[in-house]
């Protein structure tokens, strides 16, 4: 019994500070890796065991209860015929995106090469570029003032060689979700070197379809704003 009270015991730096109240919850290794994967939606144990390359199953178990504890996930039953639990992100948990956003754009000169151990997914490029695809749906779009003009609400599906991710725009945060999207309303097709780029701001979407770097398909306004046209 002193052993399960050890284990459940809420690590702190008690400090009277709102930085550290919030590390007490996220600072522990993978637990805001664990957010990125949730933000994608309900996920099973086996699937964030999967997209997390590296981590224990120990581990991962043991954030997953600290998360729930903190309220920042929860964990649920599937309806039948499923029969499975997922893990999914509280409201308070759902919060963690400009955290995350804000990392990403702070951690991309980082990515400038890629060391021959590094695991990669493509939905790990949805978070950095989400910033980029939501200024479609604003006056502006990210490519400057020939591209964008507040038509940009819709889904984007993003194509990398590695696979596919989708963002949904318009409605209040931009979502992403793992996969390709059943009715994209436009198509990026890219590959992950440009993808890096757009969301290190060292590349517009307008310069990158000039280019030849992105592919764009799709009838609708949101593929329009997205090749400029």
């Amino acid at each position: 019994m002193s052993r399960i009270r050890h284990m459940s015991r809420r690590r702190s730096y008690d400090q009277y500070c709102a930085t550290a109240r919030a590390l007490d919850s996220v600072g522990d290794r993978w637990t805001l890796l664990i957010v990125r994967e949730l933000l994608a939606g309900p996920r099973r144990y086996t699937d964030l065991h999967a997209d997390l390359p590296g981590v224990s199953t120990d581990v991962l178990a043991s954030r997953l209860k600290d998360m729930e504890r903190d309220d920042l996930a929860l964990r649920r039953k599937l309806p039948p015929p499923a029969a499975a639990y997922v893990y999914e992100l509280t409201e308070r948990g759902r919060g963690l995106l400009p955290v995350l956003t804000a990392l990403a754009e702070w951690g991309a000169p980082a990515l400038e090469e890629r060391r021959p151990t590094d695991a990669v997914r493509a939905h790990w490029f949805a978070v950095p570029l989400l910033p980029v695809l939501d200024g479609l749906s604003g006056p502006a779009g990210p490519a400057g003032p020939g591209v964008g003009g507040g038509t940009g609400e819709g889904v984007v599906e993003v194509r990398l060689d590695e696979g596919a991710f989708h963002v949904r725009l318009g409605a209040g945060d931009p979502v992403y979700g793992d996969g390709p999207a059943e009715s994209p309303d436009a198509r990026l097709v890219l590959d992950a070197d440009t993808c890096r780029a757009l969301s290190g701001g060292a590349l517009t979407v307008g310069d990158g379809v000039r280019d030849g770097r992105i592919e764009v398909s799709g009838d609708g306004p949101l593929a329009k704003v997205l090749r400029g046209e």
